[in-house]
Order: structure tokens, then C-alpha cells, then sequence
């Protein structure tokens, strides 16, 4: 045993210096694999573009796809007639999902001319390009797919065998190593010997490992060409399809003139004329009327009843109560029995009519007097309601002691709001102004008119909210953007359009090809509650995106 423990020493040695040189081969580096992103392989295509059309065409399988567009909008066509004139002779695309198709068994490797005559609506055409497509390219491979036997599992096969040839190589290896242990080890060299051997042995190909491939740098992974990617310039590469699916859209960037504008913050304010407060002329305790306080965003019209107040009584006023109503009391009894001694007094003759009158006037001002002071004690004071439209907030609670001057309810016409802005410069009277909400809704405003005395060094100024004002709330905070007296030339496109890049700079897509667009960065302000105008940045008679830039963006 003692004479074995040498020799597998020695030949484990072996076995390690062997696979240790098949490790990493020359000119091979693991991890710059790990680190080589995959490219998307783009299948044949062309595109041109003539009057108003844009058109790519894309070979799938045995099939030429058109993607026939606007070219100002880049709205897809769909009604259109299409001739082709192919190498085969001509033939007429047929109408499928959006797309147009036809056969193209003509579609080997090599370069062919094609000539797309269009129609649609009154506009007539004739585009030419030609279809490019690389040797070697198989009709499975435009699909994105392969033949049952692909090159992923060649080069599989390949390092199978490559792993067969290196197991053989490495038994032998290790055969001859225990032989030549075992011939030296008595010269004590047998260490010595068998890492020279070790090292002689011609290493073979190293096996791909568990998920792969060292043909990866080589063959790119073909992700089927339809696939959106940012290049390495900035710019994007769209696909048609892919466009389609964002629905991209663009405009022809025109400058003009424009009145200049300027943001204020605002906020959604009653029409004084149409809304009021309900309050509590006296300190008291709150109470429903019959069918209970009116619930938030109820309809009610002007004289409706709301609640009750009735005021408390100290211990010293009911004191005070009890103690007149007990004068009362007395001087009421008082009268009565001179009333009735008068009465008596008329039928002899020892009083007059007149006498018994005023007495008669006498006890009915007390009892009057009386009555009053028990309805104080009894009655509540009414909250009505000063105008019709909705109840906006409510602060009423059954118990609650309501404070003079406490605004119980408040009463809102909601389809008379007002918007009340900032400013900190006199804004022109016979003014245009819009209003822009926090989830992007416009309004259209009227000057009503600009306070005089300053707020926190700003002039208050009010807008009257023309046309819907459905899902408006007072108090709700908006953007105005009025206008000035200045004016200032540039282009005018949707808000959607510019983008605010990582550094801070405004940003909108440049349509430069048809499957192409590029990144501008532009200098912009504001114009109204939907769009922005662009003061540079941006050459006029380009296409710039008006719809799915956001999503443009997201393409990495």
C-alpha cells in the first residue's frame, strides 16, 4: 500500500498540469465572451420613398412584406394598390394584417432591382430600390429559424468530438504516466518526470462548458431581424413592424410665429356669483333636520334647509330666564284679575269702556311677552342654503357645537369654476390663456380681471373655465400659461414630443429614414397647455415624432 500512494500522487499531479494547459487555449478569453452582447441579425429588406409615401420592404421566408406608410405622418396605408415589377416579371402585393405580400421564389443571394408602382386615393407613385441579400442566407434563416441540422448543432457535434478525442488523450496520458512513475521512482525523479511529460502532451480543443459556445463571437445570435436596438452612434433602428406596435407617428417640423407666453401657478377657485358659505350667526349645538345632514356632492337648491343650530344656555341665563318669566307670570295675574274687576265695574256704570281696553291691551302684550321668552328657550336657528348647485364640503356632525362664523357647508355650481393665478408682471387684459391639469388636461381660460393689491408680492388674477369642466375640483392645483404682448418665431409640436434627457436637456426623435430615428437635442419653451415651441435644435421641413417618443426612449 505504501508503494501504490506514491504513484497515484504523481499521477494526479499529471492529471492536473494536463487539464490546466487545456484550461484557456491562445488568443481565448472567457470572459470577454461573457462580456459580447448577442447582435441581432436583420433579415433582407429595402426601403424608398417618393411624393407621400414611405415603403420598406422585408424578405420572410419565400415572401417579400411592404410596409406601406404616410410619409409626412408615418400612419400606416392600408388601402392601397401595389405592382411590383420582380426579376420574375410583375406581380401585385395582396392586402394581409396591415402589410402587403407577395411570393418571392426570385429571392436567392445576390442583389435583385425592384419597381413598386402605388396607388392610393388620387396619389400615384413609382418607388425603386434593391434587395440585397447576403450569400449563404436560407429562407428558414429570414424566418429566424433553421433547418433541423443548424450550425449551433454542427459546431455542437464538433465539440463532442473534440471532448471524445481529449478524454482518449488524457487516459493515455495517464497510462504512460504511471508506467514512467514507476520506472523512475526508485531514481527518485519520478515527480520531475511526469510534469515534463505532462507538459509534452499536445493539449486538444477545450469542451465548451454548460451553456457555451466558443463559435459565439463568430455567429451572432439571430434574434429574427424584427427587433428594435439603440446603435452605437445614439441613433435607433425601428423595424416597421415594431413601429406599427408603438404606434409611432410624426409631423413635418414648420416654424411660425407665435405670441410668447409665460407659466403661472394656479389654482381652481367657485364663481363668486354662483357658490356661497353656510354659517352659524350664533355659537350653538348642531342638529339634522329631517332626513339628516346633506352628504358630499349633493344637489341643492336655493332655501333648501341644511341643519339646526340651537344655542346653549349658561346657568346664570336660565337663572335670569326663569326669574322673568316669573315677573311675567305675576304681572300677567295682576292684569287678569283687574280685567275681571272692570268687567264687573262696566255693568254698573262705575267704569268706562276705555278703562277695561286698556287693560285688555295690557295682558295681551304680557302673554305676548311670555311667549317670545319660551320660544328662545325652545326654538333653533335655520341654516339655508344661499344658492343651488352641490354641497363641495361639509363640517357637520350631530352634537358638534358650531363657532360663530363657522363655515358649516359650502354650496358649488360646478359648471361655474374660475381659476386663479400668480403673476409677478401686469399680464395684458384682452388676453388669450390656458390652463394645463396634473394629469395633462387643457382648459381654456377668459380673463375676468387682476386684483390691485398685491398677495405675497404677486397680483391675483382671474380666469373663467370655458367648455367641460366634468372632474374638476376647487382647489385643484393647474399650470396657466397666458399670453404675452411679446411674439417669437419657431416650431410648434405636442408636449408629448420633447423628452428630458438624463442630463437635464430636452430632447425629441429626428424620423431621418425609414426605419431610423435620431436623438435632437433642442432648445424649447412653453406655448399653451398641448404643445411647446421649439427655438432651436431643429431644421424645418424635418420629421420629428409626435407620438411614442416616451417609448422611443425606452429602447436600449
Amino acid at each position: 500500500m505504501t508503494s501504490i500512494l506514491p504513484l497515484l500522487r504523481t499521477a494526479l499531479a499529471a492529471i492536473l498540469l494536463t487539464t490546466t494547459a487545456a484550461l484557456g487555449h491562445e488568443g481565448h478569453d472567457h470572459a470577454e465572451e461573457a462580456k459580447a452582447p448577442p447582435v441581432a441579425t436583420l433579415q433582407p429588406r429595402l426601403s424608398a420613398a417618393s411624393g407621400p409615401f414611405e415603403l420598406v420592404a422585408v424578405r420572410q421566408g419565400s415572401d417579400l412584406v411592404l410596409s406601406l406608410d404616410d410619409f409626412e405622418t408615418n400612419a400606416p396605408i392600408v388601402d392601397a394598390r401595389i405592382a411590383v415589377e420582380t426579376p420574375a416579371g410583375p406581380a401585385a402585393a395582396e392586402p394581409r394584417d396591415g402589410t402587403y405580400r407577395i411570393a418571392a421564389p426570385w429571392a436567392t443571394p445576390g442583389s435583385h432591382d425592384l419597381i413598386f408602382t402605388v396607388t392610393a386615393g388620387e396619389h400615384t407613385e413609382v418607388l425603386a430600390g434593391t434587395l440585397t441579400i447576403a450569400a449563404g442566407t436560407s429562407e428558414r434563416d429570414a424566418d429566424g429559424g433553421g433547418w433541423f441540422f443548424t450550425p449551433a448543432m454542427a459546431r455542437g457535434l464538433k465539440d463532442t468530438l473534440a471532448s471524445g478525442r481529449m478524454a482518449i488523450v488524457g487516459l493515455v496520458g495517464f497510462v504512460a504516466g504511471l508506467a514512467a512513475a514507476a520506472f523512475l521512482r526508485r531514481a527518485g525523479r519520478g515527480l520531475t518526470a511526469l510534469a515534463f511529460l505532462a507538459l509534452l502532451l499536445p493539449p486538444g480543443p477545450a469542451p465548451a462548458h454548460e451553456g457555451h459556445d466558443h463559435d459565439e463571437a463568430k455567429a451572432p445570435a439571430n434574434l429574427g431581424g424584427e427587433v428594435a436596438q439603440r446603435l452605437p452612434d445614439g441613433a435607433l433602428f425601428v423595424p416597421k413592424s415594431v413601429q406599427r406596435i408603438l404606434a409611432i407617428r410624426t409631423m413635418l417640423a414648420r416654424a411660425s410665429d407665435h405670441p410668447r407666453t409665460v407659466e403661472l401657478p394656479g389654482r381652481i377657485i367657485p364663481d363668486p356669483n354662483a357658490s356661497g358659505l353656510v354659517q352659524a350667526s350664533v355659537s350653538g349645538r348642531l342638529s339634522p333636520p329631517e332626513g339628516g345632514f346633506p352628504r358630499l356632492g349633493t344637489p341643492v337648491k336655493a332655501g333648501d334647509l341644511l341643519a339646526y343650530v340651537t344655542p346653549p344656555f349658561q346657568a346664570i341665563d336660565v337663572s335670569d330666564m326663569r326669574q322673568k318669566q316669573g315677573e311675567l307670570e305675576q304681572q300677567i295675574s295682576i292684569v287678569e284679575k283687574r280685567v275681571a274687576r272692570y268687567e264687573r265695574l262696566i255693568q254698573t256704570g262705575a267704569a268706562t269702556r276705555v278703562t277695561l281696553d286698556e287693560a285688555l291691551l295690557e295682558l295681551q302684550g304680557l302673554r305676548e311677552r311670555r311667549a317670545a321668552l319660551d320660544r328662545t328657550r325652545a326654538e333653533s336657528e335655520k341654516l339655508i342654503a344661499p344658492v343651488s348647485g352641490i354641497v363641495a364640503s361639509a363640517n357637520a356632525v350631530a352634537g358638534q357645537i358650531a363657532e360663530t362664523n363657522a363655515v358649516v357647508f359650502q354650496i358649488v355650481d360646478p359648471s361655474r369654476l374660475w381659476v386663479e393665478a400668480l403673476t409677478f408682471s401686469p399680464l395684458p387684459e384682452a388676453q388669450q390663456a390656458t390652463a394645463r391639469t396634473g394629469e395633462g388636461r387643457k382648459l381654456a381660460l377668459t380673463f375676468q380681471g387682476a386684483g390691485l393689491a398685491d398677495r405675497s408680492q404677486a397680483i391675483p388674477v382671474h380666469f373663467s373655465i370655458e367648455g367641460e369642466e366634468k372632474g374638476l375640483r376647487v382647489g385643484q392645483l393647474v399650470t396657466v400659461l397666458a399670453v404675452t404682448g411679446d411674439v417669437t418665431s419657431g416650431i410648434a409640436v405636442p408636449r408629448a414630443s420633447a423628452l428630458r434627457s438624463a442630463n437635464g436637456q430636452t430632447v425629441v426623435f429626428e424620423h431621418t429614414a425609414a426605419e431610423r430615428f435620431e436623438p435632437r437635442i433642442v432648445r424649447a419653451e412653453p406655448l399653451d397647455a398641448d404643445r411647446v415651441l421649439i427655438l432651436d435644435g431643429l431644421g424645418e421641413g424635418k420629421r420629428v415624432v409626435v407620438q411614442g417618443a416616451e417609448l422611443l426612449n425606452q429602447i436600449r
